[in-house]
């Protein structure tokens, strides 16, 4: 798995099992499902989801200026050029 570095661009996305990990840069996004097994490969999936939320930790520990809440800007829907 390539390092995410969080908060850092909105290129990067990583999968581990079928969760997504989407790079924002004011947010990281997961979506879909992981599942941990009792095996080697569920604790490989382990520790690559513990690295992913402790650098995202360390990221927002290492704010000075952290607000509150941030206000969520919705996504630009735009036609399927393929329809």
């Amino acid at each position: 798995m390539s390092p995410l570095h969080p908060f850092e661009n909105e290129t990067q996305s990583i999968n581990i099992d079928e969760l997504t990990i989407e790079n924002r840069l004011d947010r990281i996004e997961l979506y879909g499902a992981l599942v941990i097994t009792r095996d080697q490969v569920g604790l490989q999936r382990a520790l690559e989801i513990q690295t992913l939320i402790n650098a995202t930790v360390q990221s927002l520990q290492a704010q000075t200026d952290l607000p509150q809440v941030i206000e969520m800007k919705t996504s630009e829907r735009i036609d399927n050029p393929f329809k």
